[in-house]
């Protein structure tokens, strides 16, 4: 079973920077992409960045291409999201997350495991 535990959330003035970690433990198998999703009171978990197993491969959604970078420490299973000029609507619960090849394409249907979330406020 894996587990993973989301840290580096708080609170950041509009046109900041914040990163955020996420430790995976357990049986990570080859197939196991990691990624970041997130959430704002009252709108749907939306989709962040995807990484694959050997980092070659990264996909981003359309609201934070060009901010946020995804990269991974495949050594201790670790993904950073590197987010630069942060705007109020990045406000949210940032939730890391793994998942097959679907991850890509369909990334919400994807996932397998999620970690429970870590917050990033950006204040104006």
């Amino acid at each position: 079973q894996v587990h993973l535990a989301e840290s580096g959330g708080g609170v950041v003035h509009v046109g900041g920077s914040l990163r955020l970690a996420c430790v995976a433990s357990g049986h990570l198998g080859p197939n196991n992409n990691m990624g970041w999703f997130r959430q704002a009171p009252g709108k749907e978990r939306e989709f962040v960045a995807v990484i694959s197993w050997s980092g070659a491969s990264t996909k981003y959604g359309d609201s934070v291409k060009d901010r946020f970078t995804i990269l991974r420490e495949s050594e201790d299973n670790t993904v950073y999201l590197q987010m630069n000029n942060l705007k109020p609507e990045d406000t949210a619960t940032y939730y890391c997350a793994t998942g097959g090849a679907l991850f890509f394409s369909v990334p919400r249907l994807a996932v397998n495991t999620w970690g429970k979330g870590t917050l990033v406020t950006v204040s104006s």
